[in-house]
């Protein structure tokens, strides 16, 4: 039988080699025994009961029809005085829209600002996800690597504004960053406002990462220095600082004007995201500080084994995140990350992220993910010794 028709350009999307990965080393109900999965960017430990609670609650209340496009309103309410406080500047509830995930919102905002002959111009590495959801929309993902200088992941804000032209609709900025830990500090991040001030494009930060940071209580960010009309989008997640990845609640705050457009998209892509998980996000954000700062330091603790075990192994180079909860780290003699994470996982059991997956400049790289305990942590450490020693 014939084929029915499929874009190009869809059918020639990549399988993300993280997934590649993860499949050999997951039964048909889970991982396999005795596999240690460090390649996903997420914590091994499950979502705290005061926010299930408030989920089952919401349940046995009836919340579990269709809500409002941009989600419920005391969430937008609870998102605005959240953000309010953390960065000290005023965010109104009408500048929030609420996502089925961080990934939903990139996706939309991806329909919604490039399309053919466009291009988004990307830091990177960078979550491969994201150079998908352009290439989908048939725009050209244009990748500005940061650079490995004096034990520490820079920018080259030159380099970066040098990739510009007329036909970009968008710079895209992860930082915190996934998959190095690099840190845009104010400083960088006043001169890419001002850029796309001048040049009239747009400048989306994704900040899911933002309160996992080892030296202070919140990365920078660019809601503390934009007007609130500027052509600022910035995306964060409930995955991350409050260990919900599986609940797929996330959200996006914008100029009001914008609003309409993302109201708009959510209909077309979900509807809303999932009423009760938005009832128990209420709850995350009033009762999860102290669930977030102990986290914090646990993850601190992970990145101080990890950084020392593998900084001490031969073939290891390795910067030390400065946040998030990867460690990105290159290996001697290894030209194809994903057959070596392949190894990795055949002969020490432990499952690594290859570097490929975040693109052309993440090749010679592995990432582990060491939001996991120190136990764990060390196992695996001891496994990887023989092979990268």
């Amino acid at each position: 039988m014939t084929a029915a028709f499929i874009r190009p350009d869809i059918a020639a999307l990549r399988e993300s080699p993280i997934r590649e990965v993860a499949r050999l080393g997951m039964g048909q109900d889970g991982v396999i025994p005795d596999v240690i999965p460090l390649w996903f960017g997420e914590p091994d430990q499950p979502t705290p009961d005061f926010i299930n609670q408030a989920a089952s609650r919401a349940l046995a209340a009836g919340h579990t029809f269709y809500t409002l496009n941009r989600g419920i309103p005391e969430l937008r309410e609870a998102l605005a005085d959240y953000m309010t406080g953390l960065h000290g500047v005023a965010i109104a509830p009408e500048r929030v829209s609420v996502t089925a995930s961080a990934m939903n919102a990139i996706a939309v905002l991806m329909q919604s600002l490039v399309g053919p002959g466009d291009n988004a111009v990307l830091v990177v590495p960078l979550w491969p996800n994201i150079e998908g959801t352009v290439r989908i929309m048939e725009a050209e993902p244009r990748a500005v690597p940061l650079q490995e200088e004096s034990g520490a992941w820079r920018l080259d804000l030159e380099r970066l504004f040098a990739a510009i032209d007329a036909r970009t609709r968008l710079i895209l900025i992860n930082s915190p960053n996934n998959p190095t830990g690099w840190l845009m500090e104010r400083e960088q991040q006043r001169a890419v406002l001002d850029f796309c001030r001048q040049r009239g494009i747009w400048l989306i930060a994704d900040e899911v990462y933002d309160r996992i940071v080892f030296d202070r209580p919140v990365a920078p960010s660019l809601l503390e220095i934009a007007d609130p009309d500027d052509p600022v989008i910035r995306i964060n997640s409930f995955s991350k600082s409050w260990a919900m990845t599986g609940w797929r609640l996330g959200w996006i705050t914008a100029p009001e004007s914008f609003a309409p457009v993302i109201e708009k998209m959510n209909e077309f892509n979900i509807a809303s995201a999932a009423t009760m998980a938005q009832h128990a996000g209420i709850v995350a954000l009033a009762e999860g500080e102290a669930f977030i700062a102990e986290t914090v330091a646990r993850y601190g603790r992970a990145r101080d084994l990890v950084y020392q075990r593998l900084g001490a192994m031969p073939r290891v180079q390795l910067v030390r995140p400065e946040a998030a909860f990867y460690a990105f780290f290159g290996v001697d003699g290894m030209p194809d990350s994903l057959a070596f994470a392949k190894e990795v996982l055949a002969e020490c059991g432990v499952g690594l992220a290859p570097g490929c997956a975040f693109g052309p400049t993440g090749e010679g790289h592995l990432r582990l993910c060491f939001a996991a305990s120190l136990e764990r942590l060390s196992e695996a450490m001891d496994r990887l010794e023989t092979k990268l020693s």
